[in-house]
């Protein structure tokens, strides 16, 4: 008898217990995530050297739910002719991303192509002579195409 008595009270409890969580409103992000998405979506050294370090430490800014997800340099090569482009095509990526989740990448989208390709131009410095020329013609492609297709 106590069995079944506990069963029969065991479904309302759940079930009262499924509406509670159910109603439950979703955490709202933080009201300074704009703040934070354009502070790394800059043009500056600065502002891809603070995204690196936020992108190696996601867990701490789990509360903002950035889209974090990258397919690099999508249908380009991600490192050409063995540049490093793979970063700054994923920083790139998180900008459009979460812009776009925000409803503002319209009005971004030109500093979100010239953040790529100030990144692209600071991998390049990191050669000289032809190999750097190249690697520049290269950033200026990848420029062009995001501002044009992206």
């Amino acid at each position: 008898m106590a069995r079944r008595l506990a069963a029969a009270l065991s479904v309302p409890l759940l079930s009262a217990t499924a509406v509670l969580v159910a109603a439950a409103p979703a955490q709202a992000a933080p009201a300074d995530k704009p703040q934070v998405l354009s502070g790394w979506t800059q043009t500056s050294t600065s502002s891809y050297t603070k995204w690196v370090a936020a992108r190696g430490n996601q867990a701490a800014w789990a509360a903002y739910r950035f889209d974090w997800t990258t397919d690099y340099c999508s249908k380009s090569p991600d490192n050409p002719f063995g540049f490093p482009f793979q970063i700054s095509c994923a920083r790139h990526d998180f900008g459009y991303r979460n812009y776009k989740d925000a409803g503002t990448f319209d009005a971004n989208k030109p500093r979100l192509d010239s953040a790529l390709y100030e990144d692209l131009k600071r991998v390049c410095a990191r050669y000289s002579g032809a190999k750097k020329a190249s690697c520049n013609g290269l950033a200026w492609t990848y420029y062009q195409a995001v501002k044009k297709l992206g």
